[in-house]
């Protein structure tokens, strides 16, 4: 087999990944609530290489069912693997509120709003399918152990959050009247949808921590991911809030401008606890040899959406200590997209990425540090 063939072969859903922490770099960075110089320009460049990586994606993606249709479908079968199939449908999106916060600059305003209402639509319709289907086959099918949990699992849920936040950009591009109307609700229902599915499944890796410890594998940045619905939840509630001026009652909308803050600063705090005891996990794993791998990519996507959301309370509050935190916040994502994307690079090249897995290696196992003698 060809060296061409065998990472075609390899391929899986988790790659998208890398469309997702590139994009939000440019997205984060269109909407800082500073104004670096070349930012902007930046933000662009960012923008189109994550729109490129996209088609390149999607294109190996196609080929792949064509061509290996048995190891494609062995995804939706593997416990690990098959809950990042959700990353596809964020990847759309993150690209399509791209196109609508950057890329109007580079392909007109016209082709930037089409563009996101085609990528956002797929990217629902795919988000909608994953949060129903993934779950559904946890439930019936896959076997998993006690200790399974892992940050991973959110990965099929959290789409409908990114539809939220990425649907309210569009609302403003929408006729008034009763479409629109239905496109904020909708936003809503799709927020509680993935919050409380969130919710859920971080108890479930709070627990799972608690009770058995880390994998102490390059599993670990995955509980970054944690990170996703919260940041990305306080980030919808702010631009839905601002949004709802335009489809319902000025005493509604007014609510909803208040429940961004209500929400979002409480959110916001457990997302700081959350980065502390993820990074603590992290650095100790990494100080044991964690080895690089894909799953590198958790540092990336989430840790933006806490810059977005902390952009929306800077914009809803006024307050200056959130203007700081979210370039604080920036700053680091921009030093691990910039690692994380140098070692993909490096790992694509050498083809290290692409290796089988192991056969038979069985479930990954949690563990805990030996009682001291």
């Amino acid at each position: 087999m060809t060296t061409e063939a065998a990472r075609l072969q390899n391929f899986g859903p988790n790659w998208f990944a890398s469309v997702m922490g590139t994009g939000i770099v440019a997205t984060a960075g269109a909407t800082l609530p500073i104004h670096a110089p070349g930012l902007h320009v930046f933000s662009r460049v960012v923008w189109v290489v994550a729109a490129a990586l996209l088609v390149v994606l999607l294109v190996a993606v196609t080929v792949q069912w064509f061509r290996h249709p048995t190891v494609a479908r062995a995804h939706s079968r593997n416990p690990q693997m098959a809950h990042f199939y959700g990353a596809a449908p964020m990847a759309l999106m993150t690209v399509g509120s791209g196109a609508v916060l950057i890329g109007k600059d580079l392909i007109g305003a016209r082709i930037a709003v089409d563009l996101a209402w085609v990528l956002w639509t797929a990217g629902t319709i795919g988000g909608l399918f994953t949060a129903a289907t993934i779950p559904f086959l946890m439930f019936t099918q896959l076997n998993v152990e006690p200790d399974a949990a892992f940050g991973g699992w959110l990965m099929p849920v959290v789409p409908p959050m990114v539809s939220a936040a990425a649907g309210a950009l569009l609302i403003p591009h929408m006729a008034p009247g009763t479409g629109r109307t239905t496109m904020l609700y909708g936003c809503y229902a799709m927020f509680g949808l993935s919050l409380i599915a969130a919710l859920i499944i971080i108890s479930m890796i709070w627990s799972r921590l608690a009770l058995y410890g880390t994998s102490g594998t390059a599993r670990v940045p995955t509980l970054w991911i944690v990170l996703g619905p919260l940041g990305q939840g306080i980030t919808a509630a702010g631009l839905l809030g601002t949004a709802a001026a335009l489809a319902v009652p000025p005493e509604l909308a007014n609510a909803m401008n208040v429940f961004a803050i209500l929400f979002g600063v409480p959110v916001w705090g457990f997302a700081m606890l959350w980065i502390v005891l993820a990074a603590e996990l992290t650095v100790r794993t990494l100080r044991r040899g964690m080895p690089f791998a894909l799953t590198w990519w958790s540092l990336t996507f989430p840790v933006g959406t806490f810059v977005t959301g902390t952009t929306q309370l800077a914009v809803h509050t006024g307050l200056p200590a959130f203007k700081v935190a979210a370039v604080i916040a920036y700053a680091g994502l921009l030093g691990t997209w910039g690692l994380v994307a140098v070692r993909t690079a490096r790992g694509s090249v050498q083809g290290n990425l692409f290796a089988a897995p192991p056969a038979n290696a069985g479930p990954i196992k949690a563990y805990k540090d030996p009682p001291p003698a």
